[in-house]
Formats: structure tokens, sequence, C-alpha cells
């Protein structure tokens, strides 16, 4: 019988966002794919370590063993390794235990056509062009940002904390492009007058409804094993439209901060955050040194510095 992967929550996942290959990266990127190929087999045994997706997606994993006969999570390594290169990822798989046992191995070749063949839900990259492209074709993508939080093998993660930025993030971001061309008081303005019309749905509009539809099996309990939060910018009055939009879509944030400049890196870590996402740099890069952290890049013609049409 054929595995219905429209049944869990699918993450797709670089090889460099699960495991730290930054020194392989360097290989790669200083003296080309022979050298790189060549430095991968020689250390073909040895473990990697983790990368600043590696909790997350273990905690993930762990939800498998929550309900009996029933997977609610698949993850799939999408790499542009060939088959060959790939080995020393999957040894490493094996020496952590993790549950990954589907992979797209394309050989350079682009990673986004191969997404929605695997119903990906979620897409986690180190590489910016394969995250653009996915954002593009409808899937909710992530640059995952290397370098900064460095997390340990044995990090165990009880409830997993997702942080979620609003506009050009969950919202899409014709808001912001108000506030980039006009200015503050615009923006402030054009909330208020549409508090009651729902904001339209931006790139992880899909992926916050299904971690809620996850999170309804678990009604009753103590407690879900996933809990959600918006950190955003806006402030009042402009905090009205967010919830409101929320409402309309009938789903929930568990913790929601209407921060109006207020720096978002403490709160990420005071919540405790396993990710969070941002389409802005200027958020994302210092909240990476404490909390994994993930730009998401503008769809096509949704630049709320250009001029045109969401």
């Amino acid at each position: 019988m054929a595995y219905d992967l429209t049944q869990p929550l699918v993450i797709a996942i670089s090889s460099r966002a699960l495991f730290d290959l930054e020194e392989a990266n360097q290989v790669f990127e200083s003296c080309g794919l022979e050298a790189y190929r060549d430095y991968q087999r020689a250390h073909e045994t040895d473990v990697l370590a983790p990368g600043p997706a590696y909790p997350l997606v273990k905690a993930f994993l762990n939800l498998n063993g929550m309900k009996e006969d029933q997977r609610l999570v698949e993850v799939i390594v999408m790499s542009r390794n060939t088959a060959d290169t790939s080995l020393r990822i999957f040894n490493s798989i094996h020496h952590y235990g993790l549950d990954i046992t589907r992979a797209a191995l394309v050989g350079g070749a682009e990673v986004a056509p191969y997404l929605k063949a695997f119903r990906a839900d979620l897409f986690l990259s180190a590489h910016a062009p394969d995250v653009k492209q996915a954002v593009d074709s409808g899937v909710a993508a992530g640059m995952i940002l290397t370098g900064g939080h460095q997390p340990h093998p044995d990090d165990s993660i009880g409830q997993i904390r997702i942080a979620f930025d609003g506009d050009a993030v969950l919202f899409s971001a014709e808001s912001e492009r108000v506030f980039k061309q006009q200015g503050l008081d615009a923006f402030i303005a054009h909330e208020k007058q549409r508090a009651d019309m729902p904001l339209p749905k931006g790139p992880f509009a899909n992926f916050l409804m299904t971690i809620s539809n996850l999170q309804a099996r678990y009604a009753g309990a103590d407690s879900t094993p996933i809990r959600t939060a918006l950190v955003t910018s806006r402030s009042a009055p402009a905090h009205e439209r967010a919830i409101k939009t929320l409402r309309k879509w009938g789903v929930r944030v568990d913790e929601a901060f209407f921060l109006g400049g207020v720096p978002k890196t403490d709160i990420l870590a005071s919540f405790g955050a396993h990710i969070f996402f941002d389409d802005q740099q200027v958020h994302a890069t210092p909240a990476s040194q404490v909390v994994p952290s993930a730009v998401v890049p503008y769809r096509a013609g949704d630049d709320p510095t250009q001029n045109g049409a969401d």
C-alpha cells in the first residue's frame, strides 16, 4: 500500500540545516565540487555535529511516539548533495537515532520543484535561492541562519515552541508596504480603517493552520506538545487587525507580543523559541544568537520596498 504523505506534517530539511556542515561548505565554496566530494568521502565515518534545526527536528519526530500507530510527522532530507556524497549525512542520522528514512538528493539541481511532490508543509534550508523558490511556489520556507546558537546532541525539547513574525510571514506584505513607503502614521491609519478586514495570507499562514490542527488533536490534555507565539513589531491600535485575522482563520496563537519597536531577542529567549521566522535580517540575525532563527524571503511581487500589487 502506498504511503500517503497528505496525512502527517511533512518537514523538508536541507543537510546544512540539520547538521553542522559549515566546514564542508567552505571547502565547496573555496575549492569546488570535486574537492567537496573528496572531502566528504574522506570524512564519511565522521559524525556531524547538530545544526541549528536539529533539536526542532528531533522534537517533531518524537511526536510520533505520542499517538499509538499514528505517524504525525515525517521529515525528509532535501539536499543538493549527490547520493555518493550523502553517506556522511545518513551515517550521522543513524548515529543520532533520528527516524528519517526518506531523501531527495538532487546533485546540484534545484530542490524547490520536488517540495510539492513530497507534500512538504515546511522547508528549512541554509541555501537562500532554494528557500526563495520554495516560497514563490507556495511552500512555507525559511533560510535558517547558521553560525549562531549551537545546539547540543543531548538537548531535549519537552514542548515545541515556534515563534512567527506577523507581516510578510503569517500575513501578506500588504500592510508592511504601507509602512515602508508611507511611514508609521500612514500604516496606523491604514490598519485602523481596515481593522475588521482580514489580512491576506502570508507564506506561513497555511503552516500555522496545520500546526493548529495538530494542536487540536491534544484538546483536553494537560498540555499540548506544541506552543506558538506571534512576535511582531505591531502595537496598538494596529494589533486589532492581526487578532481579528487569526480569529477569522479559525486558528490560535498561544502567546502574542505586540512590541512596537522593542527588540525581539529577549522576548524570544524568554519564550524559549525553538525556531523563529521573520522576514527581516535585522530581527532574525540577533535572534539567531539566542534561538534558532530563519529568514522568510518575500514572495515574488510582495517586496514592500517595491511598487506594485501584492
